[in-house]
């Protein structure tokens, strides 16, 4: 009863802070619960059950509800177009899922390999899909616990490397700007350009994992 009580007083602080200017701490934490509902969408998507204790997060509405399900639509979109780069990561990058520094480098790794060239939304939404697609590889190979060091990896890259970008765009809030446009082919350019990002990037990071091994 307790857990539950805190999710709840969590999820309404969550979805106050994103109705006015966030401060650096508040984008961390939201980075984070985004990651979280984001993972728990793909591991139930593919029928694979995952305790999240904030998950009263996504039920209850308001706007973190809607940044929660447009990120997540996105991401369908940009699985949807190339689907090969979006499954089985942690076989693309040759990583054993069984080691929490290994997943962490991996994915850290890959995130600054992503955003090497600039920062772009199409980009943050690649990286959450990644993180939903190792988040599945890990607990698939049974280490859920992964899941919570895949969370607090997206924290820690988003207070490193994403925080100005956000401050200046207002915070979270922006990406639901990225469905005002409804031309299928405005969604498909951004997007491919995402995914065909990270796709050389997954790459590139097999063989510089391999290298260092």
């Amino acid at each position: 009863m307790e857990m539950l009580r805190r999710s709840s007083v969590f999820a309404a602080e969550v979805m106050e802070v994103f109705d006015r200017s966030p401060t650096d701490k508040e984008l961390v934490s939201q980075a984070k619960a985004l990651c979280r509902d984001f993972i728990h969408s793909r591991l139930n998507r593919t029928g694979i059950g995952w305790s999240k204790p904030e998950q009263q997060l996504s039920a209850s509405g308001g706007t973190f509800g809607e940044i929660s399900s447009v990120l997540m639509w996105l991401g369908d979109e940009l699985e949807y177009l190339r689907p090969n780069i979006y499954r089985n990561v942690a076989r693309q990058l040759n990583i054993t899922v069984a080691s929490e520094s290994v997943v962490s480098d991996a994915f850290l790794a890959v995130a600054a390999e992503i955003f090497s060239t600039g920062i772009t939304w199409g980009k943050v939404v690649s990286l959450y899909a990644v993180a939903g697609a190792l988040a599945v590889d890990c607990v698939r190979h049974g280490h859920p616990a992964m899941v919570h060091t895949i969370v607090d990896c997206m924290g820690e890259f988003v207070r490193k490397s994403l925080l100005s970008w956000l401050k200046r765009r207002g915070g979270w809030a922006d990406i639901t700007k990225c469905v005002v446009n409804t031309d299928p082919s405005f969604r498909s350019h951004w997007l491919v350009s995402a995914t065909c990002a990270c796709g050389h990037y997954l790459k590139a990071m097999v063989f510089h994992l391999l290298r260092d091994k």
